[in-house]
């Protein structure tokens, strides 16, 4: 991949989540200004300020409790742990992301955390579909998140969102409130205040959207940069896209869903990820991936042996079984 290319694909990507970022901080600055004026602003500043920096799902652990995960011990998947050490090593990361197994059919994984306090998740599913070298592609995107801080800027965002939410809704409370007083001192109402108040929080979502998929490019783009390997990372893609649903609804329903409009999707859509990478392949040097090749990646050796625990599923009783 020709470096000067690489820079400025990753260059681009990174003006575009601080952009989006910018959009919904002046939302949420717009709606204190609104509702407090100047005052509101600076209140604003320090709630968010203690919300981030006192945030207890930035905990990895906790959030792997939630999902039901277990660790995954490196005697139960040798192979899966030398993968991940020698991603994390050419990522350049201090710490090893824990590895945790999910009870699930789903084909999945994700990652949780930041660079020191990181880990990664990986689905039943997953370990018993993708061969190892899609596996290190997945992984490598998963890895590619925690390098860039991707969860903690999601993180951010999502707390812009939720306040402009907020705020929004607190604004409409009280104009219903006093709308009676208005109506009867004849007041005049600043109509464009108004459209602001009640589309703020669509727009600042809207904006959350796109940053999550600037975030997905971006991680695409830096898997392939660690493992030299565009092709295995589009391959599991489609297998991931492929698996979803149970068989009977891929069966049954082949078109099933909606398609949703590229505009509320967290993630871009599989064709067009698919399509960015394979042009990869052929467009740039890979100089920064090309060093000791990764080992034991082949379209034949599974991603890791099946662990010895079966997949549990949610049932109605609210137990998993």
């Amino acid at each position: 991949m020709e470096s000067v290319l690489w820079y400025r694909h990753a260059l681009l990507n990174r003006l575009q989540s601080l952009l989006l970022l910018l959009v919904m901080a002046a939302f949420l600055a717009l709606l204190g200004g609104l509702l407090w004026g100047g005052a509101g602003l600076i209140w604003l500043t320090l709630i968010g300020a203690v919300l981030v920096l006192f945030n207890p799902m930035n905990s990895p652990q906790l959030i792997m409790r939630m999902y039901r995960a277990v660790p995954l011990r490196p005697g139960e998947s040798p192979a899966l742990y030398g993968l991940l050490q020698q991603l994390a090593q050419r990522a350049g990361l201090k710490h090893v992301p824990e590895l945790y197994y999910l009870p699930s059919p789903m084909v999945n994984a994700f990652a949780v955390g930041q660079r020191d306090t990181s880990a990664i998740a990986v689905s039943d599913g997953l370990l018993r579909t993708l061969n190892s070298r899609e596996g290190a592609g997945v992984l490598a995107h998963e890895i590619s998140h925690i390098r860039s801080n991707d969860m903690w800027v999601m993180g951010l965002a999502d707390l812009f969102s939720r306040m402009t939410a907020f705020l929004s809704l607190f604004g409409q409370i009280l104009l219903l409130l006093n709308l009676p007083l208005i109506m009867l001192a004849s007041v005049s109402i600043n109509w464009w205040a108004i459209l602001i108040l009640i589309l703020a929080p669509n727009l600042s979502a809207l904006a959350q959207l796109g940053l999550s998929r600037t975030r997905e490019y971006d991680a695409d783009l830096n898997a392939v940069r660690l493992t030299g390997d565009a092709e295995g990372l589009a391959s599991a893609l489609v297998k991931i896209e492929q698996r979803q649903g149970g068989w009977l609804e891929r069966i049954l329903m082949p078109q099933r869903g909606t398609p949703e409009p590229s505009l509320l999707r967290t993630h871009p859509s599989t064709e067009e990820r698919v399509r960015r990478l394979r042009a990869l392949q052929h467009s740039f040097d890979l100089d920064g991936a090309r060093r000791q090749p990764l080992t034991q990646l082949s379209a034949e050796v599974p991603l890791a042996k099946p662990v010895r625990r079966s997949p549990r599923r949610w049932h109605i009783s609210g137990l998993w079984h």
